[in-house]
């Protein structure tokens, strides 16, 4: 009896450490099913968390580039956003989302896993100072690593950051 005691609590302990998603041994970067927002649900989370965002097109339509779009944002791409707002306690811009016109791949823009957000010395300083520094990506952009695995990179105009998850939510 008191094996099947000790074997049950191991198989509860096991999978809660590997359980996609969850567990703390999950690797960051990989892939699982994620709860997908429409532009209304995350457009809701961002200005209640007090977030910003703008559109050179003054539009929200995915299939155009010149609008920002949230629609098939992942839920904890949206956290991650709400996330580094109350943790750097700077004003937040978000200025790319789902739409087209991004770089493609798997942890990409339309993929739902990035955001991009405006230049600040508020945020910028936060970056640079929180998070550990990891070398350039191919294109040039310093990048920084958080502490949950998160990867921001400093484009010319803007951060351009990848939400492998929530950051901590």
């Amino acid at each position: 009896m008191r094996a099947r005691t000790v074997l049950s609590a191991l198989t509860l302990v096991l999978g809660a450490l590997f359980a996609p998603g969850f567990g703390v041994l999950t690797d960051a970067g990989e892939a699982h099913a994620v709860t997908k927002l429409t532009h209304a649900q995350a457009t809701t989370m961002f200005r209640n968390a007090g977030i910003t965002w703008s559109s050179s097109g003054g539009c929200s339509d995915r299939n155009t580039p010149t609008c920002t779009s949230f629609d098939q944002l992942n839920q904890p791409t949206a956290q991650g956003a709400v996330t580094l707002k109350k943790a750097s306690g700077c004003a937040l811009n978000i200025t790319g989302g789902t739409e087209t016109g991004h770089a493609s791949g798997t942890y990409s823009h339309w993929n739902g896993f990035k955001l991009d957000f405006a230049l600040s010395s508020c945020v910028s300083n936060y970056v640079t100072g929180t998070f550990t520094y990891i070398g350039v990506r191919g294109d040039g952009a310093p990048m920084y690593k958080s502490g949950s695995g998160n990867i921001y990179a400093k484009e010319g105009s803007h951060w351009d950051v990848l939400y492998y998850n929530c950051g901590g939510c």
